[in-house]
Formats: structure tokens, C-alpha cells, sequence
């Protein structure tokens, strides 16, 4: 009895699951009917289809011009006289010399005083994201070239002009482009020729008299140790007014009570409205070029 009872039950079952999915297939074969049978018709009758729109076709309009692409093609050859070596190993230089630009404007202009400064300021105000670092860089770079451009107009004039006008060589128009940033190096460094005195006494050099005893490869790195030690300076100068701030907050919390509350989270509004207030940017930017432009 207990195994017919069973049996019954399973049937039951059966019939049930043959009709949940027979209604199913039902209204399915109903919206195909309804829905998609008669925008097939529609199609096929060339009809258009929804109202309003137009046949497409895949014919290319005669307006068209075609493009006519140059071919590009690159020759070796082995040099025949010394006069193309030299040429070839100038032009190798030249690649190089552009590929180490970004490099080149960073360490040997104003542009890492400046980026470190400004980066020294953002963490003095704990900001962690906000001004961005790409913004900072892009502040730095254009105050660098408001602080550069005399310098480099001045190699503008002196060594891509004449150079363009075939007046000068190559390697005449690099050596004179050399003098007005040896000079700008020379002229940040005047107070203070530790560093040289430095490398020249690594690279056992007699000491110099003047500007012109000093080569460059000794001129680049002193001058790169002098703007870090001037950003450094600069930096904790900075940094002074925004601690004591921070202290006097850390201080209050604790004789409050309030240990769990992060020091910072009340001091950084308090930074910020005094940095605002006093024209933090402007003052910032203007001792910025004093220090450079002097």
C-alpha cells in the first residue's frame, strides 16, 4: 500500500510540471505570433520599418575622394667617408639629448625647488589628495618657465638661430647654449660653492678661479645638492607654523579627554583657514621666485 501511495503522489507531480510548462510554451508561442511574425512580414515586404526611416545601403558615395597613403621607406647604408660617421653619431646624440629633455628641465632648472616646496607644503597642511600631484608638477613647471624664459631666450638667440641659419655647427650651437644655464646654475649657487668645491676636490681638480675653470659634469650635480638643500630649508621653514598648530590641538584633545579622536582631523580645517587667510599661495609663489630671481 505504502509503494502504490508513492507512485500515485509522482504521477500527480508529473502532471503538474506537463501543465506549469505547457501554459509556458503557450504564451511564449502567443508573443511570437503576435510580436515577431509581423515585423518579419515587414521585412520581407521591404517595407520600412520602424515609420519614417529609409532603406540602407552599402554603396560608397562618389563625393568620397580616396586617400592616397605615402610609403615610407628607411635605408642603411654604411658611411663612406668620416664626414658621415661624425654626422650619424651627432644625430644619434641629438635622439638622446631629447630623449633626456624631461630629465634635463627637471635638474637643471628651478623646477625641483619648486616641486619640492609645494610638495613640502601639501603635506604641512595634511592634505593627503587634494591639490593632486600633477597639479602641483604643472604649477612647478609653469613658474619654472616664468623663472627660465630669459635664460632660455637668451639660448634661443645665441644657438638656434644661428644654427638654423647655418651659421654655426652642431657642436658649436651646444656649446653655446651651454653658457646661459651654466650661468643660471652658477649665479643660484654664488652664495654658497660648497658643492663645487666638493666635486672638484673628488675629481682632483685644482681649485677654480672663475666660471669658466668649472666643468660641467662637476656644475650639474653641485647645483642639483644646492636646490635640495634650499627645497629642504625652504620645507621645514614651512612646516614650523603647521606643528605648533598640531600641538596646541593634540594638547586640548588630551586635557579634554577626547584620546580617541585623531589630532589631525580637528587641526587640518584650522590650517587650512589660516593658510587662506594670510595668502598662503600668493606669498608662497612670490618668495618662490625671490628665492630664484634675485
Amino acid at each position: 500500500m505504502t509503494f502504490d501511495s508513492s507512485k500515485r503522489t509522482s504521477k500527480l507531480e508529473v502532471k503538474k510540471a506537463v501543465k506549469k510548462y505547457s501554459l509556458r510554451f503557450a504564451v511564449i508561442l502567443l508573443f511570437a505570433v503576435l510580436c515577431i511574425l509581423p515585423v518579419a512580414s515587414q521585412s520581407s515586404g521591404n517595407q520600412n520599418f520602424p515609420e519614417g526611416s529609409t532603406l540602407g545601403t552599402t554603396e560608397m558615395s562618389t563625393r568620397v575622394i580616396d586617400m592616397d597613403i605615402p610609403n615610407i621607406s628607411i635605408t642603411a647604408t654604411s658611411p663612406q667617408s668620416g664626414k658621415e660617421v661624425a654626422f650619424s653619431v651627432q644625430l644619434m646624440l641629438a635622439l638622446t639629448l631629447l630623449t633626456l629633455a624631461p630629465s634635463i628641465l627637471i635638474l637643471m632648472t628651478c623646477f625641483l625647488r619648486f616641486s619640492i616646496v609645494l610638495d613640502f607644503i601639501k603635506r604641512a597642511l595634511s592634505l593627503q589628495q587634494v591639490p593632486p600631484t600633477a597639479v602641483l608638477n604643472g604649477i612647478a613647471l609653469f613658474m619654472t618657465l616664468f623663472c627660465m624664459w630669459p635664460t632660455f631666450k637668451q639660448v634661443y638667440d645665441v644657438s638656434f638661430q644661428p644654427l638654423q641659419r647655418n651659421e654655426i655647427t652642431l657642436t658649436e650651437a651646444i656649446d653655446k647654449a651651454q653658457g646661459p644655464v651654466r650661468y643660471f646654475m652658477y649665479q643660484q649657487m654664488e652664495d654658497d660653492t660648497s658643492y663645487i668645491a666638493t666635486f672638484m676636490s673628488m675629481a682632483k681638480m685644482d681649485r677654480p678661479n672663475t666660471l669658466a675653470d668649472v666643468p660641467t659634469y662637476i656644475l650639474i650635480p653641485a647645483y642639483i645638492l644646492h636646490e635640495l638643500t634650499a627645497a629642504f630649508k625652504i620645507g621645514v621653514m614651512l612646516y614650523l607654523p603647521f606643528i605648533i598648530i598640531d600641538m596646541v590641538v593634540a594638547s586640548i584633545l588630551m586635557s579634554m579627554g577626547m584620546m580617541m579622536l585623531p589630532p589631525v582631523q580637528i587641526s587640518t580645517p584650522f590650517k587650512i583657514m589660516l593658510f587662506v587667510l594670510v595668502d598662503g599661495w600668493g606669498l608662497l609663489t612670490q618668495q618662490l621666485f625671490v628665492s630664484v630671481i634675485h
